[in-house]
């Protein structure tokens, strides 16, 4: 079972296995574990895993948490933390209040910290 740097188990609602493959939008209210292959875009007010086998690729991917130790290829945005572990590779931008990167993290794109998370709402798109 996953868990938060708090050594906070994260309980996993729902899980898109390893032959899982899904293309589009992705929205959720509780918590999601992907460990196959997501193509779109995510908003999710829970917590989201992304497992080491995981590709994902998205425009954006806003939740109330991240977990990543899989590969992604976009933005991420979390109104709590996003967390980085050992085996994870990020190619986009970062917007948190809380961000930790583990070593051995591959990360190549720009980290936007907030600095008052009550200012801060993912979910109101500021996207064209």
């Amino acid at each position: 079972m996953p868990k938060h740097a708090s050594n906070k188990p994260v309980v996993i609602v729902t899980t898109l296995g390893p032959e899982t493959s899904f293309n589009g939008k992705l929205k959720f209210s509780e918590s999601l574990k992907i460990r196959g292959t997501f193509e779109g875009e995510i908003e999710a007010k829970g917590v989201l895993y992304i497992d080491e086998p995981a590709k994902v690729t998205a425009r954006i991917v806003r939740a109330s948490s991240i977990i990543v130790s899989g590969q992604v290829k976009g933005d991420l945005e979390a109104v709590d933390k996003i967390e980085m572990l050992p085996t994870a590779r990020v190619y986009g931008n970062v917007r948190t209040t809380k961000l930790r990167i583990a070593d051995g993290v591959v990360f190549e794109g720009r980290c936007d910290m907030i600095r008052s998370p009550d200012a801060f709402n993912p979910f109101i798109s500021e996207h064209p």
